[in-house]
């Protein structure tokens, strides 16, 4: 018998400070309506003393103590960020740390075979990592334990539109041989990528230029992006990765659709998913022969022409060449769009996607952005929601997309197993968001712009950075390395 892989354990950790988007906008003049429905409730940004790999540590630190782990059985630690501060090491930092606080605790360091890798691709950089571990658990690493971390501080400048889509955040997950929680089999899933050159990058030579970000004295990593072309390509990514997820499975789209219980994607912002997810859906109708029927009608009643719509639903534009066109990809598929806005006021979008995406959905609204850790976030808060409503998960089929810009996208079915609700209850979800501290407007703009704020005193069962390196001697330095401890 085949056996089976996956995920048996997940944690979370966010940092305390949190900005109430409806603070937010009494201080900007948006309407807190509509940044709930658009965007959310809340986002966290990290303490002075915190990074992202304070926050993947924290994270995995609890993962290994809430589900039990031997450190030694754990050969694959892999990190996946946009966020990281340092060029050269990565999940070997987060190593560091995880041995010291557990040789301080009385238990074994990870093993000393153990692989560190980083993998970096925008916010997709956590499911490739997934892939990884998945494939390593398969073949040389059968037997033992992996742990990926999805960590990252998605942070903007304030005044541009991507501020209210901030957040910060890490989530460790457990991958072994016959998972407690969901399985994944690769053979389920889809791929796709495409270069979009000025989507949403973060180049170094922008802290070259005196007028960006001026107005930030801390050291940041805000990206560069441009808003509309990103959500072209978001929506064109995932298409693909579902096409190529449906000719691997050998079935019509809709059919998949009708099978799945649940749905997570990708979530930069709460509207996002679900227009991607309508667009999923319906350009899937487009794919089978029965499903033209059901497009037909719903082109009919939004005043959109099925041909048209057909026929950009049917075409690979180059959304690259369109911004050498000047057009920034605003107008790629105006039609399919339009049917998508007339699609969400549908009853079928809200048994299909409302429905297939509301598991674990309330939660997120306060957990912001997390970049390449908003997936797992959402799955992990659906699993948890499921246990606490009684939803009958064994055996489920899920579907998850993860993306990132630039861009690429991966279509993932998960399969919930029996008995899954123990390793659930494990899930440290309300813990990882209680006793936030809500930042007053002078308290945010002080910690967004200067790194520093005014803030209680720090809570323990974290790590944080102690201090930072200062030596630049021919024999020894440590120039802005930074020096890590853990609070109890």
């Amino acid at each position: 018998m085949e056996k089976k892989i996956g995920v048996s354990g997940m944690a979370l950790y966010v940092p305390r400070p949190c900005v109430s988007l409806d603070s937010w906008c009494s201080w900007t003049g948006n309407s807190p309506g509509k940044m709930e429905a658009v965007v959310g409730r809340s986002f966290r940004i990290p303490e002075e003393s915190e990074s992202v790999y304070t926050m993947a540590a924290t994270a995995a630190l609890r993962l290994i103590l809430q589900y039990d782990i031997d450190p030694r059985q754990v050969g694959f630690l892999a990190l996946g960020t946009e966020s990281s501060t340092d060029n050269s090491a990565g999940a070997i930092i987060i190593r560091g740390m995880l041995d010291q606080a557990l040789v301080e605790r009385g238990l074994p360091p990870l093993s000393r075979n153990c692989e560190v890798p980083e993998v970096k691709h925008a916010c997709l950089g956590g499911v490739y990592a997934q892939k990884a571990a998945l494939r390593w658990l398969a073949l040389d690493g059968a037997g033992r334990q992996a742990i990926v971390v999805a960590a990252d501080h998605a942070e903007y400048e304030r005044d541009s539109s991507g501020e209210p889509t901030q957040g910060a955040g890490a989530v460790a997950i457990l991958l072994e041989e016959d998972p407690a929680l969901y399985a994944v089999d690769l053979r389920q899933s889809g791929s796709s990528s495409a270069y979009r050159g000025a989507d949403f990058r973060k180049p170094v030579r922008r802290f070259s230029i005196s007028s960006f970000a001026s107005g930030t004295t801390r050291i940041h990593d805000f990206p560069v992006f441009s808003g509309q072309y990103s959500t072209s390509c978001y929506i064109d990514a995932c298409v693909h990765a579902a096409d190529d997820l449906m000719e691997r499975l050998g079935q019509p789209h809709r059919s998949v659709y009708d099978q799945i219980k649940g749905a997570f994607l990708h979530r930069p912002y709460r509207r996002m998913p679900s227009n991607a997810l309508s667009a999923l859906y319906l350009w899937g109708l487009s794919r089978d022969a029965d499903g033209v029927a059901e497009l037909a009608r719903l082109c009919e009643d939004a005043g959109v022409e099925l041909e048209v719509v057909l026929s950009e639903m049917r075409s690979s534009p180059d959304l690259f060449n369109f911004t050498g066109q000047g057009r920034n990809g605003r107008n790629v598929y105006p039609a399919s769009m339009e049917l998508v806005r007339a699609f969400r006021r549908t009853p079928v979008f809200r048994e299909r996607i409302e429905g297939a995406m509301s598991l674990g959905a309330d939660r997120m609204m306060d957990l912001g952005n997390l970049y390449t850790a908003s997936l797992p976030a959402w799955i992990a808060s659906g699993f948890v929601d499921a246990l606490e409503k009684g939803v009958e998960l064994d055996g489920a089929a899920l579907l998850t997309m993860g993306y990132g810009s630039g861009d690429a996208a991966e279509a993932v079915l998960i399969t919930a197993q029996p008995g899954w609700q123990e390793a659930a209850s494990r899930i440290n979800l309300e813990d990882a968001l209680s006793d936030p501290v809500m930042l007053s407007q002078s308290q945010y703009e002080m910690l967004h712009d200067r790194g520093a704020a005014d803030l209680p005193q720090p809570p323990s069962d974290r790590f944080f950075i102690e201090r930072i390196g200062t030596i630049h001697e021919p024999d020894f330095q440590d120039v802005g390395v930074e020096y890590y401890q853990y609070a109890r």
